[in-house]
């Protein structure tokens, strides 16, 4: 039952970011978001993959921690290259 709701938890924040990731890439704004938050986010994945290799137990969870990961890999860097493009476009 613990691996059900560890899924349904890594798919409910998993669902959540193409969405985010879609805003940011049509607005071309990186306003009100943090990379710090998303680097937080990425460490959270990573301990939970160690975890699961650690156990050896669940490691089809790790496979989709590491598509989270990735989603969130994807929104950092949209952040990344908007918040230099912005930075290079404004007039100091």
């Amino acid at each position: 039952m613990s691996e059900i709701l560890e899924f349904a938890m890594l798919f409910a924040f998993g669902f959540s970011w193409p969405f985010a990731i879609w805003r940011t890439y049509r607005a071309k704004r990186v306003d009100g978001k943090s990379p710090y938050f998303m680097l937080i986010v990425l460490f959270g994945y990573a301990c939970g993959i160690a975890a699961h290799l650690v156990e050896g137990t669940k490691l089809w969870l790790c496979f989709v921690y590491l598509v989270d990961m990735a989603l969130v890999a994807t929104d950092l860097a949209l952040y990344i290259r908007y918040s230099r493009q912005s930075r290079i476009e404004t007039p100091k």
